[in-house]
């Protein structure tokens, strides 16, 4: 294999909508990291990728937000055989994220009460579907889990809610293992992300793709 065949073409109507998708993408991954830090703050719990981060930090004694960009890295080598094309995205996804989290977590205390972390949480849970409209929208490739899914699915035919559940599942268990915080927010972040992120994506790649047009129809100066 090529290494350009490695990875996905960057494509943009004009040197501006290059630009913008590109702050896009990295606001919404900063956001991203910004809403894990506040759905761990918020101590009920958190998402099955989360609790196999917690559990490594708490078992190596490494920073959480350095262990989930050692995932992405270990999810990225399982892209191989898959034969998975990166994009700057997904580079970005794994290189952001995880400082973005710890600044987080180093900013905002631990809450006093569940009166304020069970709305932290929520909070973190709206503006992680938000994050993640934005960093799809801005397309420049799948993040490295999602990237993960899609591969499987494509190789083994299997259904995405299953391919979804199998990875999700197998995170959560290993995580829990090591001493992840399993709680309601789990349960919370399982129910309520895939609709969150529904409402959220179509909305925003409408709203970037019109961008998009406009800005190719506008003359040069």
């Amino acid at each position: 294999m090529h290494l350009r065949s490695l990875f996905l073409p960057i494509v943009a109507t004009s040197r501006r909508d290059l630009a913008e998708r590109a702050v896009q993408l990295i606001l919404g991954l900063l956001l991203y990291g910004v809403a894990m830090g506040l759905m761990v703050r918020g101590g009920i719990g958190v998402s099955p990728w989360d609790v196999l981060a917690l559990g490594v930090a708490g078992q190596s004694g490494l920073g959480y937000g350095m262990v989930t960009n050692l995932v992405a890295v270990v999810v990225l080598l399982l892209w191989i055989p898959l034969r998975q094309r990166v994009g700057l995205g997904t580079l970005l996804n794994a290189l952001l994220i995880g400082p973005s989290a710890d600044l987080t977590l180093a900013v905002i205390p631990a809450p006093p009460s569940l009166w304020v972390g069970a709305p932290m949480f929520l909070l973190g849970l709206v503006l992680l579907a938000f994050a993640t409209g934005l960093y799809i929208a801005a397309n420049f490739g799948p993040g490295p889990r999602d990237g993960l899914m899609t591969g499987l699915v494509r190789r083994t035919g299997w259904p995405v809610w299953f391919v979804r559940t199998l990875i999700e599942g197998s995170v959560l268990v290993v995580g829990f293992v090591l001493g992840g915080p399993v709680g309601v927010g789990t349960v919370l972040f399982a129910l309520g992300v895939g609709p969150l992120v529904g409402w959220f994506l179509p909305r925003i790649t409408k709203l970037r793709e019109a961008r998009s047009h406009r800005l190719e129809r506008t003359p040069v100066a």
